[in-house]
């Protein structure tokens, strides 16, 4: 067993496509970690989700080992990602930790999403060790990177450069994590673990991703879960490199993962604490801090295109939870689709992310409906929290509703000032203070309802500024506000998926919206169709889609033209009886069609 002198505990964070997956790579090449035969890029991305987007999904521990001098080091690294919908992995990454690298790409500075996870370290209070990255693009801005890295306390003589591609200054770097980043502690013998995260294994149950701060797991240890309540035994332990390796032992500081042989899904949480059987019945063994549960933002419900796969979504989605601690899911059920689950989500991207992880590692087919906020409905004097647009109640039901509100920060360039601003009245959103930030750029506090920040001003943000715009946001406030639901009609049926709650000054723009891009998606029935967008019962909005045109006289070859007006007749006739009686089946297809459009 190494000494815990030896031991550090570290992660890399920063804005997402600073280089964090880059650099880590020359940190596996750099310590032999993985043999050069099986090397690739994005070495600690293991989902192809994650390579094929460039982007990092899933935090993803390694243990590295290093010989400085005369001196064998063991460097746990988690890997974190660096998109604003999954900052709670970096959160719980950092919980694990005793430090970490501040990475900032040259050519991009400081960006709201490096803020934030500044600020997330500083409250647990751990070092950080200043690092900017790409210093060999002919356009990096080294120093103006510099000068906002002051700005939130660094000192320039500790600001480390360093070209994770061109691997310049990765072996420097590593030497100051062992002098910069403090060795992890322990308080004593009794075994306590914190579960930063898990997922699910067909053979040996729910494996659980721990960080050892207390005595030590040996394989067939009795453990007990402590939040949980339940028992189990330790059926493998080992490390990550970055493939599960078997050990022995897990002792005091080291990071590794626990295969439990727990087949309920339920009783392992994120954030439980693992200690000894024998010690919890024994002693009062205290749980370790833990994390602060995720709270969604945004809401969308997924239908399976078949009843007899409803119990099949159910289990992936506990299977899911398990590896992504901030989803959220309930069963609920509407008249058009059926049975389905309401899930809860930490961002647009988060949404989309689980839906395609669940067409590809389960290969489930569903239906999503269009993303939603939560509101807070009183009625009568009682409090309901309403996720689902088609339960919003109509006008005059409600005594009040209450909608959140979001802070968010804005980084952009100060030419792009002019085309922000112009964003207020369509999104609703109030600027405040505003301030230089480095060279040419300004910090931008503002406030908006989540209801239109999460349609799509990220997207509309990134066009405007031309991509030059960074952007993080959290929950301010709960405000009081009048909003009314639109529902959607197709062939006389409504389409509760597609019920959406506005605002009552952008309600006929929305509702020509809905109409005109179903219209434009839906494919052709034998019969008229009639979409309407239905508010307070009255329609504010509809388009009719053309029946198809099928050449009933075709097969005929001359002859008397009296036989073919029988057959229009009698096809005209056919189709003034669907009219109004036909039942238009809208497939997953076009769902995702009208959600993109």
């Amino acid at each position: 067993m190494e000494q815990l002198s030896n031991i550090r505990n570290f992660s890399i964070i920063s804005h997402i496509d600073h280089g964090k997956s880059t650099l880590a790579d020359r940190f596996l090449e750099l310590t032999h970690t993985v043999d050069a035969r099986h090397m690739r890029a994005q070495m600690l991305d293991t989902m192809d989700l994650e390579r094929e987007r460039g982007i990092t999904i899933k935090m993803q521990p390694v243990r590295m080992n290093y010989k400085l001098k005369t001196a064998n080091y063991i460097l746990n690294l988690i890997d974190t990602p660096g998109h604003i919908d999954f900052s709670y992995e970096v959160s719980r990454a950092l919980a694990a930790c005793e430090g970490a690298i501040l990475l900032v790409d040259a050519s991009q500075g400081v960006q709201a999403q490096t803020l934030s996870h500044f600020h997330v370290a500083r409250s647990l209070q751990l070092p950080l060790l200043p690092v900017i990255n790409k210093i060999d693009l002919s356009y990096a801005n080294v120093e103006g990177a510099k000068e906002e890295l002051t700005t939130l306390g660094f000192k320039r003589e500790d600001i480390h450069k360093v070209s994770a591609r061109e691997n310049i200054g990765v072996e420097e770097l590593l030497e100051k994590v062992l002098h910069k980043i403090p060795p992890p502690k322990s308080t004593g013998e009794i075994p306590r673990a914190l579960i930063f995260d898990s997922l699910y294994d067909e053979h040996g149950g729910v494996i659980a991703y721990v960080r050892i701060f207390d005595g030590a797991i040996k394989k067939g240890d009795k453990l007990f879960l402590l939040a949980a309540g339940k028992q189990c035994e330790a059926k493998e332990v080992g490390f990550f490199t970055p493939a599960r390796k078997p050990a022995g032992i897990l002792a005091a500081g080291e990071i590794g993962y626990v295969v439990t042989g727990l087949k309920s899904m339920d009783a392992v949480r994120i954030g439980d604490t693992i200690t000894a059987l024998p010690a919890a019945s024994r002693y009062n063994v205290k749980p370790l801090g833990g994390y602060k549960e995720p709270k969604p933002v945004v809401w969308a419900s997924f239908f399976p295109e078949t009843a007899g796969v409803f119990v099949q979504l159910g289990d992936a989605l506990k299977k899911l939870r398990l590896n992504d601690a901030a989803l959220a899911f309930e069963e609920c059920s509407t008249s058009f689709l059926g049975r389905g689950y309401q899930c809860g989500f930490l961002g647009a991207l988060h949404l989309e992310i689980v839906a395609e992880r669940l067409r590809r590692e389960f290969g489930l087919s569903f239906i999503i409906t269009a993303p939603s906020v939560s509101y807070r409905v009183y009625i009568k004097g009682q409090r309901k929290i309403i996720v689902s647009p088609h339960l919003f109640p109509p006008k005059g039901a409600a005594d009040k509703v209450e909608e959140p509100i979001i802070r968010a920060t804005i980084i952009i360039p100060e030419r792009h000032v002019a085309s922000v601003l112009k964003l207020n009245q369509r999104f609703e959103m109030h600027v405040g203070d505003m301030e230089s930030f480095g060279a040419e750029r300004l910090m931008v506090q503002a406030t908006m309802p989540l209801r239109t920040f999460v349609k799509d001003f990220f997207d509309t943000l990134h066009s405007v500024t031309s991509g030059y715009a960074s952007i993080h946001y959290e929950h301010a406030s709960w405000q009081e506000t009048e909003l009314i639901r639109i529902d959607v009609a197709v062939a006389g049926d409504v389409v509760e998926a597609l019920s959406r709650v506005v605002s009552p000054a952008s309600a006929v723009r929305e509702a020509k919206s809905v109409v005109t891009a179903l219209k434009d998606i839906l494919p052709k029935e034998q019969f008229e169709v009639k979409i309407q967008a239905i508010c307070n019962g009255r329609i504010i909005a509809s388009e009719r889609l053309s029946p198809l045109k099928k050449d009933v006289t075709g097969y005929l070859y001359g002859g008397d033209r009296t036989r073919k007006m029988k057959l229009w007749k009698k096809q005209k006739e056919g189709k003034k009886k669907l009219k109004g009686k036909g039942k238009v089946h809208i497939s997953t297809e076009t769902f995702l069609k009208l959600l993109r459009k």
